[in-house]
């Protein structure tokens, strides 16, 4: 039996449409998956922006569309310049524990 290709509609909630900005992002993984938390970093202080949790197996996927498209947007706008490490340690203060 061939299996067919479904359309599946996506809804896209209005509060997320303007997106986030971020100018930092951690990584962390476990066996079954990988957080990736973006941040925004404004000297003496950062918030989180957002949090992405992957499996293993999309974060390939993710990888080699993002190669993909910076590949094509080269072509298109010429080589980009990465950028340098940011000085200094960032780290992630964990929220207070919620009483029982």
């Amino acid at each position: 039996m061939a299996n067919k290709a479904q359309e599946i509609k996506v809804r896209f909630p209005e509060e997320l449409q303007g997106g986030v900005y971020a100018n930092h992002m951690v990584v962390a993984h476990s066996k079954e998956e990988f957080i990736m938390d973006f941040l925004m970093v404004a000297p003496p202080v950062g918030a989180v922006t957002s949090r992405v949790i992957i499996s293993p197996g999309h974060m390939k996927r993710i990888i080699k569309a993002l190669q993909k498209n910076v590949e094509i947007y080269e072509k298109e706008f010429g080589m980009i310049e990465e950028a340098k490490e940011p000085k200094g340690k960032i780290g992630l203060i964990a929220p207070p524990a919620q009483p029982a």
